[in-house]
């Protein structure tokens, strides 16, 4: 049975299940929002530069800012203070997972989708635990969410365009190599991705108005359908978070109502 936690969200993206909240992005609203399971919300974060998008993960409990818009990645310290994490050396980025070591990688890149400029494939990039930046894949089709394996060792990154997963195997320095389809997705257009205990993968999907659970292969597992656009979504230990709202097109992005809410599905443990 699905549940509403949250209602009111502008844009939401980028949930994290967080020491026993979760947190995301309002990208209309600049705010990093973290709320319990009773629904009670907390502003965290409040940006002074653009936010369409930002994403964030944890480093050390710290949360880790990708401001896009000005290709920084940022650290927001438990006293307040934001401090510059590394310089992307470019604009445009849409997700962020950090690894157990302390790096982080980072996709995008490509076209400015809000500019409208026409497409172009974009990249990931490592960010090492010192801080430096390299391009560790090219060529991907509209990086959306990413996961990494919790042995570190595959990094699967949702390339919209392309409607698929593409796993790549991770090495000690964090390059990347022996690049593949983890799951061909069919008509499916993958936005947010969660991965879960089992090593299956819940999928977000904005036109597809719902969110999917499929294995390695592609074999679908569960589907979840919604009323309005999946962007994105996160697990708890016994709940899966989805992010939705009504999507009417880049031109209907902060008009009308805020429809954003974050829902909620019980996951048998």
């Amino acid at each position: 049975m699905t549940g509403v936690l949250l209602g009111g969200i502008a844009f939401g993206e980028s949930p994290r299940w967080h020491d026993g909240r979760l947190w995301f992005a309002d990208w209309l609203a600049h705010e990093i929002v973290a709320v319990t399971p009773a629904g009670e919300r907390e502003v965290v974060f409040r940006a002074d530069f653009p936010t369409m998008p930002m994403c964030f993960d944890f480093l050390d409990g710290d949360p880790l800012i990708v401001s896009s818009s000005q290709g920084l990645l940022l650290r927001l310290s438990g006293d307040g203070t934001l401090s510059t994490h590394a310089e992307l050396g470019s604009t445009g980025f849409n997700e962020i997972v950090v690894a157990s070591d302390g790096g982080c990688y980072v996709n995008g890149g490509g076209s400015d989708l809000m500019a409208r400029e026409a497409f172009r494939p974009g990249v990931v990039k490592y960010v090492s635990p010192a801080g430096e930046v390299r391009e560790v894949a090219d060529g991907i089709a509209f990086g959306n969410g990413m996961a990494l394996t919790p042995d570190g060792a595959t990094l699967i990154v949702a390339e919209s365009y392309a409607n698929h997963l593409t796993a790549f195997t991770v090495a000690s320095d964090g390059s990347l190599s022996d690049r593949r389809v983890w799951a061909d997705l069919g008509d499916g257009v993958p936005d947010g991705i969660a991965l879960d205990a089992s090593g299956a993968i819940w999928v977000a999907d904005v036109p597809g108005k719902s969110c999917t659970r499929v294995r390695e292969g592609g074999e679908v597992l569960d589907r979840v359908t919604l009323d309005s656009g999946c962007f994105a979504c996160a697990l708890s230990e016994d709940t899966l978070y989805l992010v939705t709202q009504e999507w009417h097109g880049l031109d209907g992005v902060g008009t009308g109502p805020r429809t954003g809410r974050i829902l909620t599905v019980p996951i048998p443990r």
